[in-house]
């Protein structure tokens, strides 16, 4: 009887704790933590398509729980009640929101938009849920109008297109453009040719301008230095002195009471000197036409 007994608690001891063993497992793949304290609260929805229970729950994009029990009320038939499992230490205000939204890669999700409030939401109470306009929806509703007026005007291009491509026009214009096409060719291929040929001797020439510049800009410098080393102040002093010099002899020639400046400014002497020039020309004169009477030789 013992032996049964303890065969049988031993049995339905590991069916238990197979039991829980699987619970705590399932749990633990979904991604609940049932160990992990948290506060609950409560949203509700009229539509979660795409949200499923273990969906994180975020604010700002930091994950700060997850979604842990997903009811329809059946009270309130409509509502759609959403338990969050959020993290101990978070406390919301009483205005905050819960958000549905939907990513491409992770699915639907939560987002918290935390109120302005000062007074907090009680732990377990209900928050304000709201859901965002799905994507294929906002994409039929405001995209595909937009499609379907560019339509028309898509065909009507392509309609002119296929005008301008058949007309014997443009097949003539394209001609043309390869005749100026081959003709730019031949252009280039001329000036490659001169260019090869004079390119030489233009570069050489270039190179006996740039020695000349190099000799130039070497004598340059010389010559440079050369009037550095010169006494240039001394000289200065020298040509300063010269024009001081020439202005006082200037100033004598323009004043009347210098002996230079009676000698130019004094009309009476010029006068007598030109009278004395005349007096000795006459004399030249009378000279030459009577030399005898200037003139006494005496033969012994």
């Amino acid at each position: 009887m013992k032996k049964l007994l303890s065969k049988e608690f031993i049995i339905g001891l590991s069916v238990i704790v197979a039991i829980l063993v699987l619970f705590f497992g399932i749990e633990y793949l979904k991604g609940i933590n049932l160990f992990k304290p948290a506060n609950f609260y409560i949203a509700q929805y009229s539509n979660v398509a795409g949200l499923e229970v273990s969906a994180p729950v975020s604010i700002d994009g930091y994950k700060v729980g997850q979604v842990r029990e997903i009811n329809f009320n059946y009270v309130n038939p409509g509502k759609i009640e959403v338990v969050m499992a959020l993290n101990k230490s978070l406390r919301l205000p009483k205005d905050s929101k819960a958000v549905i939204a939907t990513s491409l890669l992770s699915g639907a999700y939560v987002e918290i938009k935390m109120g302005k409030s000062k007074e907090l939401a009680e732990v377990g109470s209900i928050i304000m849920g709201e859901t965002t306009p799905d994507m294929m929806a906002s994409i039929s509703d405001q995209v595909m109008p937009a499609i379907g007026s560019i339509l028309p005007r898509v065909d009507s291009l392509l309609a002119n297109l296929n005008t301008l491509v058949a007309d014997p026009a443009l097949s003539e214009s394209i001609r043309r453009l390869d005749g100026i096409t081959a003709d730019i060719s031949a252009t280039t291929a001329g000036l490659r040719t001169v260019m090869g040929q004079q390119v030489p001797g233009i570069m050489s020439k270039a190179g006996k301008v740039a020695t000349n510049l190099d000799t130039l800009t070497q004598n340059l410098g010389k010559l440079s230095y050369q009037l550095k080393q010169l006494p240039l102040d001394q000289t200065m002093g020298n040509v300063n002195e010269i024009t001081e010099n020439l202005a006082k002899f200037s100033g004598q020639l323009n004043s009347s009471t210098s002996t230079l400046g009676k000698l130019n400014n004094d009309p009476e002497l010029y006068n007598r000197l030109n009278r004395v020039s005349a007096d000795i020309d006459s004399l030249i004169l009378d000279i030459q036409k009577n030399p005898k009477r200037y003139i006494s030789i005496k033969l012994l």
